[in-house]
């Protein structure tokens, strides 16, 4: 596999991961204007409330994963996704 093709990959994997973060997000009920009744994050929400005694406590995931929903990616985690993405892309080049 030659560098530019194993550039280009991770290239995609991290910008195509950035830009399909907050879709996957939205898909899942994570939504702008809160969790989407009924969605797999209604669930996940449901799961930590009941094991946390009733609420779901700041900084769980799916505290984190709902404020990503509202506000977006911050930063640090646009820089997370993206190196991830990218890993993926190095990944799938290598295979």
């Amino acid at each position: 596999m030659g560098l530019l093709t194993t550039g280009l990959a991770v290239a995609a994997g991290a910008g195509g991961a950035v830009v399909a973060a907050p879709v996957v997000l939205g898909a899942v009920g994570f939504t702008s204007v809160g969790i989407a009744a009924g969605s797999w994050a209604a669930g996940m929400m449901s799961s930590a409330a009941i094991a946390n005694g009733g609420g779901v406590a700041a900084g769980s995931l799916v505290a984190v994963l709902q404020s990503a929903g509202m506000a977006g990616l911050g930063t640090a985690a646009t820089a997370g996704v993206g190196t991830a993405g990218g890993a993926v892309g190095l990944l799938a080049a290598l295979i």
